[in-house]
């Protein structure tokens, strides 16, 4: 390599799996959660696991990059979730979307009451057909497994908010990569949603995914600390409350 020329980032390492690995992830996750990244020594993580101060070099070769791993490790398991299968629209479900406006729920249009749509001139807002995937419904599913997720992992959530706005950072690369991860899965998630629903187009759509992704640490994090009381589904209620005011609502019938 020539001098002057920067070596290139170096790859984040997919987390193994191995026994000795999976303690000193587990504790370091609680410790460096509780007391932040600066807090933590690499003896007490050591001690916390179980294992020599060795070992934990020899399996990570220093703490900044048991920490850059315990990251790819968390967000591993966060994007698996969000991946997952959403369930299909029910039979007979009415508005699963909530876009209909209450005040005309109910009514219908007398001249196309029953009739199919083969020109696809229906209203995109209308209810998804049963046995379908209404991409609203995926969304909300999506939030309620990122609030699962946060149940599961307080200390991992508490460690991405307490270090992932700090500047300057040992870590800022690291976690440019992973949150450019995560709003890939929520950007996925918003697009299948404004294709099926009319949507405000003069939102920006990148600031609607990172308020999608900011709310489910935040709040998901609150209902640990702060709120216990609050329920996982008013947790998701509150978040998709973003979603549905960038969904349009439908028209009111003519006549």
């Amino acid at each position: 390599m020539s001098i002057g020329t920067p070596e290139p980032a170096k790859a984040l390492r997919p987390a193994r799996t191995g026994a000795t690995r999976q303690k000193i992830f587990d504790a370091s996750m609680e410790l460096i959660g509780e007391r932040g990244a600066a807090g933590v020594t690499v003896d007490e993580i050591a001690a916390a696991s179980g294992v020599s101060k060795g070992t934990v070099y020899y399996n990570f070769g220093s703490k900044s990059e048991l920490i850059a791993q315990l990251l790819r490790h968390g967000v591993d398991i966060l994007k698996a979730r969000l991946e997952g299968p959403a369930p299909a629209v029910p039979a007979g479900a009415q508005d699963p979307a909530g876009t209909q406006d209450p005040a005309t729920a109910g009514t219908q249009d007398p001249d196309t009451s029953g009739t199919q749509d083969p020109a696809g001139t229906q209203d995109p807002a209308q209810p998804v057909p049963a046995g379908t995937q209404d991409p609203l419904l995926a969304m909300e599913w999506m939030i309620g497994a990122a609030m699962d997720f946060m149940s599961d992992y307080p200390s991992f959530a508490r460690l991405w908010v307490s270090e992932n706005w700090r500047i300057p950072s040992e870590w800022q690369g690291t976690f440019a990569v992973l949150r450019g991860e995560l709003l890939a899965v929520i950007g996925a998630a918003v697009e299948n949603v404004a294709k099926t629903y009319p949507v405000d187009t003069t939102v920006s759509r990148g600031s609607l995914e990172t308020a999608i992704f900011g709310a489910c640490f935040v709040v998901g994090l609150d209902r640990q600390t702060y709120n216990p009381e609050r329920t996982r589904d008013q947790s998701v209620a509150a978040i998709m409350a973003i979603m549905r005011g960038y969904v349009l609502k439908a028209p009111a019938p003519a006549g």
